[in-house]
């Protein structure tokens, strides 16, 4: 028995996962000689596009609540890592596969948790926060910075909001950014820079009242699209 299992009793029915083993089996026929010659053609950096549009889908479906596009938009997800490591699986110099990749993290998992599958104690989430840095230094001493491993690909305002939370590690603030004009004397931005000081700041305030900026935004983002959806079917209706 595993040491997941040993921690938890998961069914004969929950192990056997047919229907993942055979989407494995729907990738591997795909991309096999004689099936998609788009499939087979695919790389890791050809496929980049579509993992961000598949997880961006998902996010929508997530924030919408609706079961059947989250069924729909997680499957999308699964098919780009399951065809991410198809392609590794018949590439000389990767050699790794499916089974790696779900080994390799259910090692990371049982590592990151040693509260539950060490002797380590952590009652509440922020008992687990507290400790969650030092086991990922264990895990990559290379890693020298706190910014080390923060991907720059981020949505600009999701980045701003990661990074705040890495510097005030280091006991570093906004304050302490030079800013581009005297911000007593300055009421609107004039200048890039002045708008991206102002935004950051307004992240920062968001990050110290416990509010997800980047979610705030999008839930504005749908409130005025709803707005122009009206303003289209009330001009329909007039015409």
């Amino acid at each position: 028995m595993s040491e997941i299992e040993a921690g938890h009793e998961v069914s004969h029915e929950a192990r056997r996962h047919e229907g993942l083993h055979e989407l494995i089996d729907t990738v591997a026929l795909l991309r096999a000689p004689g099936g998609c010659p788009w499939d087979a053609d695919q790389t890791h950096e050809s496929l980049v596009q579509y993992l961000v549009e598949e997880c961006w889908e998902l996010i929508d479906a997530i924030e919408a609540g609706d079961r059947a596009e989250m069924i729909e938009e997680l499957g999308d997800v699964l098919y780009q890592v399951l065809f991410h490591a198809d392609i590794a699986a018949h590439t000389d110099g990767e050699r790794y596969d499916i089974d790696d990749v779900a080994r390799h993290m259910t090692a990371k998992m049982v590592s990151r948790h040693p509260h539950v599958f060490g002797d380590r104690e952590a009652h509440t989430a922020a008992d687990v926060v507290a400790f969650w840095d030092d086991l990922k230094k264990d895990e990559k001493p290379h890693r020298t910075s706190v910014l080390d491993g923060v991907p720059r690909g981020m949505p600009a305002l999701a980045l701003a909001q990661k990074l705040l939370g890495k510097a005030e590690r280091v006991s570093v603030t906004v304050a302490d950014v030079p800013a581009p004009v005297d911000r007593e004397t300055a009421v609107s931005p004039a200048t890039e820079a002045e708008l991206g000081r102002m935004l950051l700041e307004l992240v920062e305030s968001a990050r110290a009242q416990g509010i997800d900026a980047e979610r705030a935004l999008r839930g504005a983002v749908r409130d005025l699209e709803d707005e122009v959806r009206r303003a289209e079917r009330a001009s329909t209706v007039e015409a």
